[in-house]
């Protein structure tokens, strides 16, 4: 029985990043893979000038095709350096997360809110909560 790429299982995987991880470790297997990162990256640098080309066309169809083709080049990028992306990515949103409170919190104890900031006040929070949480190893601190 000849191999299939994109056959799903009966069991799915839990998310779109596994099945696109999935998928690329199948086919790298089956020798469809370039020899080293530096043809994937050339491949996410196109991908990234595809976008900006159908962001330019205000293409919205062509726009959502070249973010999932990003999406897809950015997991094989992982893939290829043997990182799961959906570990990772997690990772991203619970630092994000982290940030993102330390500005609501540090704007509250002056009796605002985020609606009542602008994004240079944010962006300079945002650094200070960077600086911060490293700081004190990823602990979430109470800001000044």
């Amino acid at each position: 029985m000849a191999a299939r790429i994109g056959k799903r299982s009966k069991i799915q995987s839990p998310s779109s990043l596994s099945r696109a991880y999935d998928l690329t470790r199948r086919a790298s297997r089956l020798g469809f893979d370039w020899p080293d990162i530096g043809g994937v990256l050339k491949k996410m640098d196109e991908e990234i000038e595809e976008l900006r080309e159908a962001l330019s066309l205000q293409d919205r169809k062509k726009i959502r095709e070249e973010i999932g083709d990003l999406l897809f080049v950015i997991v094989n990028v992982a893939r290829f350096l043997r990182i799961n992306p959906e570990e990772t990515l997690e990772k991203t949103i619970e630092k994000f997360t982290t940030r993102f409170h330390y500005i609501e919190a540090s704007l509250r104890r002056e009796g605002r809110s985020l609606h009542h900031s602008n994004p240079i006040e944010m962006d300079r929070l945002w650094e200070e909560a960077k600086s911060t949480i490293r700081n004190s190893k990823g602990q979430i601190p109470n800001p000044k």
